[in-house]
Order: structure tokens, then sequence, then C-alpha cells
């Protein structure tokens, strides 16, 4: 648990830091038109190595597959799961029915029931995590879906360097 906290605190001030270095572009660009970035994994000694450069927003967005399909993430160290709005889920078969929307999440937007589910493999740009904890939420309550720490947690590392988030496996 202190683990996770110290986890959670620092993808918190990473995405402040983030945050800060672009301030007057992420107030010119639009929520919707931000382009996502196509990023080549980089390998190295120690494993496979993401660089995701922050979009005009000062964003780390990135295109991954889920068993295979693509989706588009927004890398996100404050979310404690991956998180899909229904719309995507859709696409890849979960579609929680009503009842399934039994937990409690907070979001920017305020607190919104989600439906809990598993993912059996996520891949970003070569990283590949299996069976991955996630939550549904209704399309207005989630624009984007978000690359959590469900995912995040099981990489070797994960930081905010050089004006890029460095995944690493």
């Amino acid at each position: 648990m202190i683990f996770a906290a110290v986890m959670i605190g620092s993808g918190s001030f990473m995405a402040q830091m983030a945050d800060k270095m672009t301030p007057a572009l992420a107030n010119s660009v639009s929520h919707q038109s931000a382009a996502v970035a196509m990023v080549a994994p980089v390998a190295s000694a120690s494993g496979r190595t993401l660089n995701i450069p922050h979009d005009a927003r000062g964003h780390f967005a990135t295109e991954g597959h889920i068993d295979g399909q693509r989706i588009n993430f927004m890398v996100d160290t404050g979310a404690s799961v991956v998180a899909l709005n229904e719309s995507s889920a859709a696409r890849f078969g979960l579609r929680p029915s009503p009842g399934d929307y039994n937990a409690t999440v907070i979001t920017a937007n305020g607190t919104i029931k989600a439906a809990r589910t598993r993912i059996a493999m996520i891949d970003i740009g070569g990283l590949t995590v299996r069976d991955v904890d996630a939550m549904v939420l209704p399309d207005e309550a989630l624009s984007e879906n978000l690359l959590g720490l469900s995912f995040l947690s099981r990489l070797r590392r994960f930081e905010y360097a050089n004006g890029m988030m460095v995944l690493e496996q």
C-alpha cells in the first residue's frame, strides 16, 4: 500500500509538471481535436522502452491494442485502473448490463458509477500486460480512454523524463 501511495504521488507530480511545461498550448487546442501520438518502441538492454511525447495539450496520448484491436489511450498516472468509455468497450465485446455499474469512482467531473471488468491483454507499442483490471464508464463521463495504474504499475518503470513519458518493461 505504501508503494501504491508513492506511485500515485509521483504520478500526480509528473502530471503537474507536464501541465506546467505547456500551459499556453494546453489551452489553445480543443479537447476533441488532439492528435494521438504514433510512437515506436525503442529496444533497450534491460527490456523494451516506449517514449511518448506530449501532445499540444500537454497530455501523453498513444495508440494501443486490446486483444489485438486498435484503441487510443491517454496515459493517466492518477487513474487507479484502465478506464474505457462504453463506446470503446463495446468494440471489444465489453457490454456491461445496468446492474454491473456498481463501483463508485471519483472523476474530474464528479462521482460516477462504473462497471468493473478485466482485459485479457493490452499492448502499447510492444509493451504487453495480460489480465488487466479495468472499468467501463458511461460515454458522457469519459471522453478518452485512460491507461491507468492497473497497466502502468505492472511495467518495470514509468516516468516523465526529457519531455517524454517513458514506459519500460
